[in-house]
């Protein structure tokens, strides 16, 4: 596979990932200025308990991240303290990072199961091409970018690649959370 057809896949999937990040931003800076607090208040007793939280977003992590992180990173900079800021976002980025491993090892588990057959059919078969066409550069790609990276992860431990590199790889999680860190940071302090 040609390095100008890796850039291709990456740009392209990049692209889709700012223009989403656009999209996101704008609705949360319009959602901030616009949108009463109190409107939400029926939310309070989940957004409030750090917990249930955690735990909401941990289960979309490993259900292919049914629930984008940009929610999370934004429930983040709730208590305006950096430092908390920081803890809760690496909490997310570890969370993160661990559904891929998790999900990795259900690919390697449940390859040859009904299930697994399944999901794949269901949900992991557009994505089998990409790993034919682009194999490891897959995981950097969906680390990085809104490709499903649990979804991902899954197909890369159902085709037995080696845990040891998947793992590497996948490190560029931690990447993007910083960067998205940053920029939500900023818009959260803007007045």
């Amino acid at each position: 596979m040609s390095d100008d057809s890796r850039g291709r896949f990456f740009l392209k999937n990049f692209i889709r990932g700012i223009a989403f990040l656009i999209v996101f931003i704008t609705v949360f800076i319009l959602f901030k200025r616009y949108v009463s607090v109190d409107y939400l208040s029926w939310l309070k007793p989940v957004y409030e308990n750090t917990l249930i939280v955690f735990l909401i977003y941990t289960v979309s992590e490993i259900v292919f991240g049914i629930i984008p992180p940009e929610v999370f990173f934004i429930w983040s900079t709730r208590s305006g303290d950096v430092v908390q800021y920081v803890y809760y976002i690496f909490l997310l980025a570890l969370i993160s990072y661990a559904a891929g491993i998790l999900g990795f090892w259900i690919g390697v588990k449940l390859n040859q199961t009904i299930i697994y057959r399944w999901i794949k059919r269901r949900y992991l078969l557009k994505y089998q091409k990409y790993l034919n066409k682009y194999g490891f550069f897959l995981i950097i790609v969906a680390s990085l970018t809104p490709l499903p990276y649990s979804a991902i992860s899954m197909l890369m431990g159902s085709v037995s690649y080696p845990f040891k590199k998947y793992a590497l790889y996948a490190l560029f999680r931690f990447l993007r959370y910083g960067v998205y860190s940053i920029i939500f940071w900023e818009i959260n302090t803007m007045e």
